[in-house]
């Protein structure tokens, strides 16, 4: 059984970094046809994809977060992780993060994380 687990600080400064990490248990982060990504909802809002990384170690990001994006992994510790810069208010959500199926037509978020709360502020 896939699960995921989202962890990390709850509460970031503005102009800061957020960092989460996201523990798999149940499959190998490295198995072919699974992407890793993470995903966020603010307060009222809906859900915004934000990136993930392949199965391969390669990393895409949305267009409107790619330049404060960075998606890495610890293969070793079975975990990804999530870095978003220069963070301010309006970055405040729920961070998931989840498995995307790509053997299914158009992909498929297929497990998700239970969420984590993070609020930007000072």
């Amino acid at each position: 059984q896939v699960q995921l687990q989202e962890s990390g600080p709850g509460l970031v400064a503005p102009s800061q970094t957020l960092s989460l990490s996201c523990t798999v248990s149940g499959a190998s982060i490295t198995t072919t046809y699974y992407y890793w990504a993470w995903i966020r909802q603010p307060p009222g809002g809906g859900l915004e994809w934000i990136g993930y990384i392949k199965y391969s170690g390669d990393s895409v990001y949305s267009p409107s977060l790619q330049s404060r994006t960075s998606i890495s992994r610890d293969t070793s510790m079975n975990q990804f992780s999530l870095h978003l810069t220069s963070v301010t208010p309006k970055d405040t959500a729920v961070y998931h993060c989840a498995r995307l199926d790509r053997t299914t037509p158009f992909g498929r978020f297929e497990v998700w994380g239970q969420g984590t709360m993070v609020t930007v502020s000072s």
